[in-house]
């Protein structure tokens, strides 16, 4: 038998098999296709009918509260009034939506600086960054300070301490939290772990505003290197 009359046969001999496979498996192969073209469709029609449009919307929305929001016009922003949607309107009305997660965050910095901490935690938790270190550093941050101001020193620290290392890249936020993680523990008597923290600050972010101060508390702490 030649080559060439082997390489023939092989080729018939495989699409025989084929032939065999899709005789036995057309039906499933069928519905399978089908599944994934309903799971496709139904995904793009989702996302260009439903979902696109609900996210423009929420934008549209949100961009007054956020002005009110840096004009310091806070309870304003937060709850609106009859003509401007809230921060917590957006969050009810387009949930689900990237804006009102992002309402989220706002809230809970509006609810800070209202002194009301406990509703400042919950939207602060409800925020997801999203794997974007440095927004994630801001609400770490934020969390410390309300459970700071509830005097929930320990879980301030930790969020403080989380904050002051999720993204070294901005000194001024990085050594902010861990100069307060440290002066909370400081006020703790922990003393040892204090001085650890003020001299990260010290030797990673000697620049920063403080980074310039930290000397002072280290020399009350005895530790001046």
């Amino acid at each position: 038998m030649t080559e060439k009359k082997s390489q023939e046969l092989e080729t018939e001999e495989v699409l025989v098999r084929a032939k065999g496979f899709w005789e036995k498996n057309s039906k499933n192969i069928l519905i399978a296709s089908s599944a994934i073209i309903l799971l496709v469709g139904g995904y793009l029609a989702y996302k260009y009918f439903f979902q696109l449009p609900a996210e423009t919307k929420a934008q549209e929305a949100i961009f007054l509260a956020e002005e009110n929001f840096r004009k310091d016009s806070l309870s304003l922003a937060l709850n609106g009034n009859a003509s401007t949607p809230g921060f917590l309107k957006i969050i009810q009305k387009h949930g689900g939506t990237k804006t009102a997660n992002i309402a989220h965050l706002y809230a809970g910095e509006c609810y800070l600086h209202l002194g009301e901490f406990d509703n400042a935690i919950k939207h602060l938790k409800d925020f997801n960054a999203h794997g974007a270190r440095q927004v994630e550093a801001k609400k770490e941050g934020l969390l410390g300070d309300a459970c700071s101001e509830l005097k929930k020193n320990d879980e301030a620290i930790s969020h403080y301490r989380k904050a002051g290392t999720l993204f070294p890249d901005d000194q001024a936020i990085s050594s902010e939290y861990l100069f307060r993680a440290a002066m909370l523990l400081e006020m703790g008597g922990k003393n040892k772990e204090a001085i650890e923290l003020y001299q990260q600050v010290k030797e990673k972010y000697p620049r920063t505003e403080k980074g310039f101060l930290v000397d002072k508390y280290l020399a009350r702490l005895g530790s001046v290197k």
